[in-house]
């Protein structure tokens, strides 16, 4: 079957491992060309991966016929603007999170993409991977019967000590609940379900941050966006959820994520990553024991979630992080500040079904 041709737009950091898992890894797709506005990360890139086309601006990428699908990895303040005008070139976008910086831009690219017969999705794809998907089939297997709840944190003090470029995470589309929260209530819709309603409250401990990492150690940045969130969710299938996502909290263990039902409780791993310990707690057992990984992608597989659109695209069937799961996921997330600041209860209207779990392929890189 015939390769479906990807364009990358945006080298940042993250572009490392989906390119090196888009040549190597995943056998559907091939990266037909890239784009970034720094010119020397094309020709690394060409050159590191065997990339033919690097392209001179990114109309060129958008008009060049070749490519069937535009892999966004532009900063999240620009997802809007860029994935709006890949849309219009007549090209299937896959983005990285979050789908927009609010909820209306959000809602224009969905319309966009279905008025156009266009492919839309995004990030994170983690919840494909073996650690998530292993907990999805305890929970639909009955392990820890009908789920009744579940809380999520997400604790750390930031980036600003360690990443290259740490300003957007504190600007118009940053903060961690737009950041971390992605991986968090994208593993909890695909585990538990659509989100009814929820109530949150946020606030921002610090007004400015000040950068100790290279190469802008010293620098102040302000803070324009909520820093520590906390929200309750209820679910259609009437579990009801807690999360915490902060960047102004000192703290050991960035990441808990736990699944509580009438018959058990299930420790998910960090939804940040595709593997990790998958941990249940049965009355017989009386503690936690650890359960074998029952599918693949068990190591770092971003573009996993491209490869599925890419096969969905190929056999005309629905793709597993599509739009409806991202507009979703962008609803609960930009709800709990409406709700911190209207000091009331949020319903939500983003309509939302969990498409089909992964299947345990013979040949990991070719998805069903």
């Amino acid at each position: 079957m015939k390769k479906v041709k990807i364009g990358i737009l945006g080298l940042g950091a993250i572009s490392g491992i989906y390119l090196k898992n888009l040549t190597k890894l995943f056998r559907d797709v091939e990266v037909a060309g890239i784009y970034d506005l720094v010119s020397e990360k094309i020709s690394a890139a060409k050159s590191e991966y065997g990339i033919a086309k690097g392209y001179s601006s990114m109309e060129e990428l958008l008009q060049d016929p070749e490519i069937d699908i535009v892999l966004n990895l532009t900063r999240p303040f620009e997802h809007y603007e860029t994935t709006k005008a890949a849309l219009f070139a007549g090209k299937h976008v896959y983005s990285e999170k979050p789908l927009a910086a609010c909820l209306e831009e959000g809602k224009e690219l969905v319309a966009l993409a279905l008025e156009k017969g266009l492919l839309l999705g995004g990030a994170p794809d983690t919840f494909l991977g073996a650690g998530i998907q292993t907990c999805r089939k305890l929970i639909d297997d009955g392990f820890i019967g009908r789920p009744i709840g579940a809380a999520a944190r997400m604790i750390c003090h930031g980036h600003e000590s360690w990443h290259p470029a740490p300003e957007f995470y504190y600007q118009y589309g940053g903060g961690p609940m737009m950041d971390m929260g992605p991986y968090y209530l994208t593993a909890l819709v695909n585990l538990l379900g659509r989100v009814e309603g929820l109530t949150g409250i946020t606030t921002k401990s610090f007004d400015t941050r000040t950068i100790t990492s290279s190469p802008h150690y010293g620098q102040t940045v302000n803070v324009d966006v909520p820093t520590h969130i906390n929200g309750i969710m209820q679910f259609a299938s009437g579990a009801v959820a807690t999360i915490t996502t902060t960047f102004d909290v000192y703290y050991d263990n960035s990441a808990t994520l736990e699944i509580y039902g009438t018959k058990g409780t299930l420790r998910v791993p960090d939804p940040n990553c595709f593997g990790g310990p998958v941990m249940l707690l049965r009355p017989e057992d009386g503690t936690f024991r650890e359960i074998p990984l029952l599918f693949h992608y068990s190591d770092n597989s971003r573009g996993l979630g491209l490869a599925d659109m890419a096969k969905a695209l190929q056999d005309h069937r629905a793709m597993r992080a599509g739009c409806e799961q991202t507009l979703h996921v962008l609803e609960i997330m930009t709800a709990f500040e409406k709700s911190s600041q209207e000091g009331k209860f949020i319903t939500l209207e983003s309509s939302y079904e969990r498409q089909n779990a992964m299947s345990n392929d013979s040949v990991p890189g070719i998805l069903d």
